[in-house]
């Protein structure tokens, strides 16, 4: 095959140019081959925008050991999964212990043997081949669970939104004002080593849960346009202790570890976005940083959805006055150093209650 035709690129790494030779023309009938002379060299190939498929590197090198290059290769994410040969005069068990220690897939000995090299490679570029392809189904695989776990969450907060004709565009709009200020928490010292990506995004793909526990509360008392009674709204608490419940037992009926559940954000925004800082909220008068992270941040979120959108028992308020009621509040019913987090991306809120207050 000639280097035209080739598919496959092998990058040979060694100080001696006679050395490289060698190994070209044992390869070059079936691979694209690039050399470097210096480990520097062979690591600005590795990490440019057509990085080899296979390394064969020399150990002893000016500057840069094999060893050291392969180390710095498999430390960085676009070229830790490039398979690396050691083709070196260095024969001892020791330096064969710590190619395989540094990352490398195969050791070979000098002089070579032409057809051994070209076995090796032959073999670890096909195993290469098929864990790529494995990493590939693996993150088909994922996609679709994350899909699914999507499903079942909108799903439930569905069931909501049939009970209750304010809380479509409700959930819309608090799962934005969570992520606007969860992605703000992040750069903040106090919160940042508790969200990461990740959890930020179950925390937007959590919040609509919220309030699935409504779907135990009677019509007669969720759909009431005027005050609850004090024994109607003790009933009305209990949406918070239901929207737990539902979860805990779907994830106890599939044999979901709790701790491992991807809805396990969601069970604790369920539980505790009406817990209040200072233990006067519900339904466990949690205080404080007793409190999750999840249902202080749905906290500020629900209250601030609630006082911004028309209600059946009350106007629309004007986003200034909003953010006057709830500062009233900062330290009593909001976390403080939330609180003030929160006024700093207000503007996107009031911009969210703006956008989707024509699906409330």
């Amino acid at each position: 095959m000639d280097q035209g035709a080739a598919t496959q690129t092998i990058l040979v790494v060694d100080d001696v140019a006679a050395n490289i030779d060698v190994v070209k023309a044992v390869l070059y009938k079936d691979y694209r081959v690039k050399a470097a002379l210096n480990g520097e060299r062979a690591l600005e190939i590795a990490l440019s925008d057509e990085p080899p498929d296979l390394i064969l590197l020399d150990v002893q090198m000016p500057g840069l050991s094999g060893f050291d290059v392969c180390r710095e290769l498999k430390s960085n994410a676009s070229s830790k999964m490039i398979p690396v040969i050691f083709v070196t005069s260095l024969d001892e068990p020791a330096d064969e212990a710590l190619g395989f220690e540094v990352g490398g897939v195969d050791y070979v000995t000098k002089p070579i043997s032409p057809t051994t090299v070209l076995a090796r490679v032959k073999t670890h570029l096909a195993l290469a081949n098929q864990n790529r392809e494995l990493e590939r189904r693996v993150l088909e695989r994922t996609i679709e669970l994350s899909k699914t776990q999507d499903v079942a969450i909108y799903g439930l907060s569905v069931l909501a939104e049939y009970r209750d004709d304010e809380t479509g565009a409700h959930i819309l709009r608090t799962r934005e004002y969570v992520r606007i200020l969860a992605n703000r928490l992040m750069l903040h010292p106090s919160y940042k080593k508790y969200l990461d990506r990740e959890t930020v995004e179950l925390l937007y793909k959590s919040s609509p849960l919220h309030d699935i526990g409504k779907v135990g509360v009677p019509d007669s008392i969720l759909l009431k346009p005027g005050k609850l009674t004090s024994q109607e709204f003790d009933i009305m608490k209990r949406h918070a202790e239901y929207g737990s419940e539902v979860i805990t037992k779907a994830e106890a009926a599939l044999k979901v570890q709790e701790n491992l559940s991807f809805l396990r954000i969601a069970r604790e925004i369920t539980i505790s976005h009406h817990e209040k800082w200072n233990g006067t909220g519900y339904p466990r008068a949690l205080e404080g940083e007793a409190i999750p992270l999840s249902g202080r941040i749905m906290a500020i979120a629900d209250v601030y959805d609630a006082l911004i959108s028309k209600r059946v028992y009350k106007p629309a308020l004007p986003h200034e006055k909003v953010m006057g009621i709830m500062a009233e509040g900062m330290g009593g019913h909001f976390d403080p150093d939330l609180f003030d987090v929160f006024r700093e991306v207000s503007g996107d809120f009031h911009r969210v209650a703006d956008e989707l207050k024509e699906a409330a």
